[in-house]
């Protein structure tokens, strides 16, 4: 059993964290770049509009990475404690 949480512990260390920071750090991005969007083309509604689509996309985004590091955490912590 032992052995399982290593290999578990070790997967979500080394791959799963690692890649949930990665869309986290995209989603940021994607975030940022529609403040840019909707900043820029202030003078433009159907631009600003698209900005604000963006933003929106980028927080739903960065909750899901959020919510997805919660859930390895707690999958992580039932599985350590069987």
């Amino acid at each position: 059993m032992q052995q399982i949480d290593n290999l578990i512990s070790k997967i979500g260390v080394n791959i799963l964290t690692p890649l949930v920071w990665v869309f986290f750090g995209l989603a940021t991005i994607y975030f940022l770049w529609g403040v840019f969007e909707f900043i820029r083309d202030y003078d433009n509604p159907e631009a600003r509009g698209k900005g604000a689509q963006h933003m929106l996309w980028g927080v739903i985004g960065m909750f899901i990475m959020f919510s997805a590091f919660g859930i390895m955490n707690l999958i992580a912590a039932t599985i350590k404690s069987i």
